[in-house]
């Protein structure tokens, strides 16, 4: 290995491609959502109850993940975490019934993608990454990015070409022959378990509070909790990400591919719509995480909520008057439309967040604090993905849930607003 090539940056990549296949994954959930509604006859409401139980098992583990990579190291938990998720898609590839998908992927699968997830990552990369952290987070964010863009469409393929239950093994089987041992022999929790300072050098950036705090100075958690939960910079962060994961990972990421074929889209086009809204978002969590640093982190946030709520008007316009830009619904330039302006802001929404939250609040609780908010993101991930299941069967469409969510943006967005300026980090 050249000497100017920092190891850091080989742990980023191994993050990078752990997170793209194990959050890919996840995110591939639409994608079978209608061959499990043929294959189990079950209603999509039913189904949706395997989504809402994931995100919610998925985000209970979040607060606890920087606190258990404390205990036993980064390596450990993100290696556990992939075989679990790997043997997993392998045994669900057996379910012949509803309740089978709700324990092995609604629970235990959920296990894995709460460890394999943004939290891990952004404790290695801090870590790793003393220089340059911004960026190191906006590329270990954009992993779950890339597995939208890659495995999503890759499992419609394989259903396609195979079937459900042979593309969900090719999935386990993919995760667990190549992430596992890369991740055993090269993967590092900390730089000087090789030798090494981290990427920029040792305390450079490190804060002098969190450097000096020892054990027996650090708040507790009951103090922590009744102090946030008392700041308008805790609660008006908590519930934009709310809805940022209600509006994300819950509704568009679950439905988008089944909303395409409700509309008479072939698999191919949904697949290209989600392919498309991947790889903007690619580029606009990356985008997002360098400009977090130049501009006002609150007006960005404010702003990315707004345009989100505009990108969900043009799903309504499909639905009601599809000609209205003069496009034809079966050329699906309308769907092409959304995917490209939703996936500028999908994940976007992470670094200026991640950014305030640093900001705000003391470095000894930010791993807990920021738990808590992708606890909140998960939450409404798992309503987003739920409520749209229940709606469309109690009304055949998906019109209702979207002026929920476009109401939801425009709240986030003034609440994002009336952010207050930055605060005394100090302060819990």
């Amino acid at each position: 290995m050249k000497k100017n090539i920092h190891y850091a940056w080989i742990i980023l990549l191994i993050t990078f491609a752990s997170l793209m296949l194990a959050q890919g994954i996840r995110l591939s959930f639409g994608a079978f959502l209608t061959p499990w509604e043929e294959a189990f006859q079950s209603s999509r409401a039913e189904i949706s109850a395997v989504a809402l139980v994931s995100y919610l098992v998925f985000g209970l583990f979040q607060p606890f993940i920087g606190r258990l990579i404390d205990r036993i190291g980064a390596k450990k938990v993100l290696m556990l975490s992939v075989l679990v998720v790997s043997l997993s898609m392998l045994v669900t590839a057996l379910a012949t019934k509803p309740w089978h998908l709700m324990l092995i992927y609604g629970i235990i699968a959920s296990v894995g993608f709460g460890g394999a997830s943004n939290v891990l990552g952004t404790v290695v990369v801090t870590k790793w990454f003393s220089a340059k952290r911004g960026l190191a987070i906006g590329m270990m964010t954009a992993g779950t990015a890339s597995g939208q863009f890659l495995i999503v469409p890759l499992s419609i393929v394989l259903i396609h070409l195979f079937g459900w239950s042979q593309a969900v093994m090719m999935l386990g089987l993919l995760l667990l022959v190549v992430m596992v041992p890369v991740i055993y022999f090269f993967y590092a929790s900390l730089p000087e378990e090789r030798g090494l300072d981290p990427y920029g050098g040792t305390g450079e950036h490190t804060d002098p509070r969190q450097a000096g705090m020892e054990e027996e100075e650090r708040p507790s958690l009951f103090a922590v909790l009744g102090g946030l939960f008392r700041r308008r910079a805790f609660l008006f962060l908590l519930l934009p990400f709310f809805v940022c994961g209600f509006t994300t990972s819950g509704l568009i990421d679950t439905h988008l591919v089944p909303f395409a074929e409700f509309c008479g889209f072939s698999a191919a086009i949904a697949g290209t719509a989600v392919s498309t809204l991947a790889l903007f978002n690619f580029g606009g969590t990356i985008l997002s995480g360098y400009l977090s640093d130049k501009w006002d982190s609150r007006y960005m946030l404010g702003g990315l909520y707004g345009i989100r709520a505009l990108t969900i008007v043009i799903l309504l316009v499909i639905i009601y008057d599809p000609v209205l830009f003069g496009f034809a619904l079966g050329h699906s330039f309308l769907l092409m439309l959304f995917s490209v302006s939703f996936g500028v802001v999908d994940f976007s929404t992470v670094a200026p967040t991640m950014k305030l939250a640093s900001l705000y609040f003391p470095p000894q609780a930010l791993g807990f604090i920021i738990g808590l908010f992708f606890f909140s993101h998960q939450v409404g991930a798992a309503l987003g993905a739920y409520v749209p299941g229940v709606l469309f069967d109690l009304t055949g469409g998906y019109d209702i849930t979207f002026y929920m969510a476009i109401a939801l943006c425009i709240l986030a967005s003034c609440m994002s607003f009336l952010l207050p300026k930055q605060e005394k980090a100090g302060q819990v």
